[in-house]
């Protein structure tokens, strides 16, 4: 019987997409993660592009076991319209090499794959198919924030998007402090950049004053910053969020 390979979930920097991106990789991501990224032949990803950039820092610092040209790296289905991501998914058939006894790296576009990243379903279709999964160290853009914001990380719930639509948007935010009030729960929530003041703007007009708010921009980027403060205060001393910037929002009712 042919004995099955690893996949392994490969961090990326959070610094996709930025002028910080030109930093040596050696500064973003632990030297034992780049050495198994640099022998990998195989790669399942979101974006080829993507993941060939960063090969390439990669390969700047842990030079890469096969020529570039000679990594086979396949993208994640996209769903047609209409249908759902897992309607459309052969974990199988990207699962192929580590059948045949290779190992798979599998990448996200930025942090750790298969948290808030499709990848998860390949995770899943690895245990269900008896392939070897491995998480390797890297940053997590929730984690930092949660560890930045001061506030509850000994219990805390990532919620991922809100809604765009102003209406359940405000109710979502309503739902998540009174959440956040019943369990003492630090509520971690996401958006797209060039909505992230539009987010804040929610925030402020939906959260109680006593109402802790945290928002770390740009983690680990040079300009990294991170701000904790009572929504009163959030509101009598206002912040510009950068719209081409990834932000971390972190909420905890008192």
């Amino acid at each position: 019987m042919t004995t099955r390979g690893t996949l392994y979930l490969v961090p990326n920097a959070l610094d996709v997409g930025t002028t910080d991106a030109t930093v040596d990789l050696g500064e973003r991501l632990p030297l034992g993660t780049l050495r198994v990224a640099a022998r990998l032949g195989h790669w399942v990803c979101e974006s080829a592009k993507t993941t060939r950039a960063f090969l390439k820092r990669v390969d700047g610092v842990c030079h890469l076991e096969r020529p570039l040209q000679q990594i086979a790296i396949v993208e994640l289905p996209r769903p047609a319209k209409g249908r759902a991501v897992a309607a459309a998914f052969d974990g199988n058939r990207l699962l192929g090499p580590a059948l045949a006894g290779d190992d798979i790296g599998l990448i996200s576009e930025a942090g750790l794959p298969a948290v808030a990243d499709p990848g998860a379903l390949l995770a899943a279709a690895a245990h269900a198919a008896g392939v070897r999964v491995v998480a390797l160290p890297g940053a997590s853009s929730i984690t930092l924030a949660v560890a930045a914001s001061g506030l509850n990380g000994q219990s805390f719930a990532f919620v991922g998007y809100l809604p765009i639509e102003a209406d359940a948007r405000a109710a979502r935010i309503r739902e998540l402090e009174a959440t956040s009030r019943r369990l003492a729960q630090t509520q971690v929530m996401i958006e797209t950049p060039y909505r992230n003041a539009a987010l804040l703007g929610a925030l402020l007009a939906h959260s109680q004053p006593s109402t802790m708010l945290s928002i770390s921009v740009g983690l680990t980027l040079a300009g990294e910053s991170t701000r904790s403060d009572r929504v009163e205060r959030w509101r009598a001393v206002p912040a510009a969020l950068p719209a081409d910037v990834p932000a971390v929002f972190c909420l905890l009712a008192r």
